[in-house]
């Protein structure tokens, strides 16, 4: 398996580059948003890759980072999503964007890639919302989604509120879940944070749950 390529960019084009390793050259298909990212022709570059291997085709795929290679291999085990399909995804709106876009459910956003209808755009939604918090931790991106679902519009309040910790509650259990984590889990996670911290708001105690949640290690 080939990982990662180093050598020296020789020459691009529309979806791929050619790479010269050590006098062997690979030709490597890339996204949009990676190419235009990509030095000049003749100068170092490096790829993390993934190998396509089918009984009469040997494909190379370069990401410039680990989570665009993994949001790579995720969107490829979504039925309809080729590697290409993949690529024009992630293209369009680069790995955060398909992270946040998993998250919070935004299949619309996901649509507009070359090649991915509605349809396949709600699978890769429900096929991968599981799986979205583990590689937006390895982004970073998790806590800013968060705040995106913290600060979405809400439906207007009663004139007499209950108390803010019981509102939390529940809408933190919600997030959650739709970030992927199991009920038991996210319920254990939020009753041990009130514990902690009784008088923490909505956006308070999901990180502080998120932080439980969080792998060990």
């Amino acid at each position: 398996m080939i990982g990662k390529l180093s050598g020296i960019l020789e020459y691009r084009a529309a979806d791929h580059v050619l790479i010269d390793v050590r006098g062997v050259g690979y030709i490597v298909y890339v996204s949009d948003r990676t190419l235009a990212a990509l030095p000049r022709t003749g100068e170092a570059v490096a790829l993390y890759t993934e190998l396509l291997v089918r009984e009469d085709l040997l494909q190379l795929f370069g990401f410039s980072s680990l989570v665009e290679k993994e949001w790579h291999r995720l969107l490829m085990s979504v039925q309809g999503i080729g590697a290409k399909g993949a690529l024009a995804i992630q293209g369009l709106l680069g790995p955060e964007g398909v992270s946040r876009a998993i998250a919070l459910g935004d299949w619309n956003t996901i649509a507009k890639a070359k090649g991915v209808g509605p349809k396949t755009a709600q699978k890769v939604i429900l096929d991968l919302k599981g799986k979205a918090p583990a590689v937006m931790a390895m982004s970073g991106t998790l806590a800013e989604v968060m705040d995106e679902v913290i600060e979405a519009p809400e439906a207007p309040k009663p004139r007499k509120p209950a108390p803010k910790q019981n509102m939390a509650q529940p809408e933190a259990l919600s997030a959650l879940q739709n970030l992927g984590y199991a009920p038991g889990d996210a319920a254990g996670a939020v009753a041990q944070a009130l514990g902690e911290a009784p008088d923490l708001d909505t956006a308070g105690l999901i990180r502080a749950a998120l932080k439980l949640l969080a792998p060990k290690g």
